[in-house]
């Protein structure tokens, strides 16, 4: 998944490592919801990052952009703490959920500048619900993304408060999901090994994935509907074929001229 997206927005390793901490935590959200619901993940900060904006279906289908790409740097990082590069900002968390008209959303200030750590501060302070997240992303030597993978855990009503404690000191000596990833261990060995003392059993798998609905119909439909001093200033500017990019995924969309033409004709003076 994540490397669909690199490849998709052209991302290099830092903007890789930032977007795809977003995608699995989005991902891994969406497992909160059901149907046709889905779950949008905003960021907007201060500093270099700019924001993130991920939306996740909970049919696994996740989607989303950086909002500076490349993130402008004064010079190279000399480790993996980002929390600079976050700087003050806030993150909002909103359920759309079939059948409800009103969306619920939340939000809290970030506090440490890591999303894994902010993100379990939204669910204990917003939706008063115990959290630990863990993302993990691994690079070879040569910048190429070999293992990516993340931990949602949530207690469940009834837990008992030495078991949330004995997670939270788990949390602190977890070894990298993604490092395990990366090295062939599959993911509920990770699980079965890091957590046997809390009787972990698999109850349901489901897949996870780079999509976007966007489809060239829709941008047809929406150079159709242009005003009519904006179509004449495509075709002033004559400059084809004409390149549309979803922001959400990174697919690009080109029209000739000729197609152009047809579709101004077809979508009428708007």
């Amino acid at each position: 998944m994540v490397n669909q997206m690199r490849a998709n927005f052209n991302l290099a390793l830092l903007e890789t490592y930032v977007l795809g901490q977003a995608y699995i935590a989005a991902g891994l959200m969406a497992s909160s919801v059901k149907g046709n619901d889905r779950i949008q993940l905003n960021v907007e900060c201060g500093g270099p990052i700019g924001g993130i904006y991920v939306e996740s279906w909970a049919c696994g289908a996740v989607r989303g952009f950086l909002k500076n790409n490349p993130i402008p740097l004064d010079k190279p990082l000399e480790s993996r703490d980002i929390s600079l590069l976050y700087g003050p900002g806030f993150i909002s968390v909103t359920k759309l959920l079939e059948g409800n008209r009103t969306p619920f959303t939340g939000q809290v200030m970030m506090q440490y500048g890591d999303l894994a750590q902010d993100l379990a501060l939204y669910y204990n302070e917003s939706e008063q619900t115990p959290t630990m997240f863990s993302l993990g992303l691994d690079f070879d030597r040569d910048g190429r993304l070999t293992g990516a993978g993340g931990l949602f855990l949530q207690a469940m009503p009834g837990c008992r408060d030495d078991v949330l404690e004995a997670l939270q000191k788990k949390s602190t000596s977890l070894p990298s999901i993604g490092k395990a990833i990366s090295s062939g261990k599959p993911v509920l060995d990770y699980i079965r090994e890091n957590f046997a003392d809390f009787g972990v059993q698999e109850l349901a798998s489901e897949p996870l994935g780079f999509s976007c609905p966007c489809t060239r119909e829709h941008f047809s439909t929406f150079l159709g509907r242009l005003p009519k001093d904006e179509k004449a200033g495509i075709m002033k500017d004559d400059r084809f074929p004409l390149e549309l990019e979803c922001l959400n995924c990174g697919t690009k969309y080109s029209f000739g001229k000729g197609e152009i033409e047809k579709l101004f004709s077809e979508g009428g003076d708007a």
